[in-house]
């Protein structure tokens, strides 16, 4: 049986910085940047513990494929997409932390 995946955008407070990132397990993944589980990381060091994005996958692979053309898109591009399923851009780890 395959295994899904999630790709996620986190930012901070201001707004001023985004992650993409993909995972098997969207809440472990969110848990890890808001521990600051890895210190040194690009999360850590920019405050981003805020989730705004994700969209599941039935498949890693297709994760991955998303990450990929999110992470080369323009930033415009990603507030775009955050926008359309997070016009306020609140956090929604309260709507995952759950599952």
């Amino acid at each position: 049986m395959p295994k899904g995946g999630f790709v996620y955008i986190v930012t901070n407070l201001t707004h001023s910085t985004l992650y993409t990132g993909v995972t098997s397990d969207l809440v472990s993944r969110i848990i890890q940047h808001r521990e600051k589980h890895l210190p040194n990381s690009f999360t850590a060091k920019y405050k981003c513990y805020k989730l705004v994005y994700y969209q599941a996958f039935g498949h890693i692979e297709s994760a991955i494929e998303e990450e990929k053309r999110i992470k080369g898109g323009s930033r415009v591009k990603k507030i775009e997409l955050v926008e359309s399923m997070n016009p306020d851009w609140e956090d929604l780890y309260d709507d995952i932390k759950d599952w």
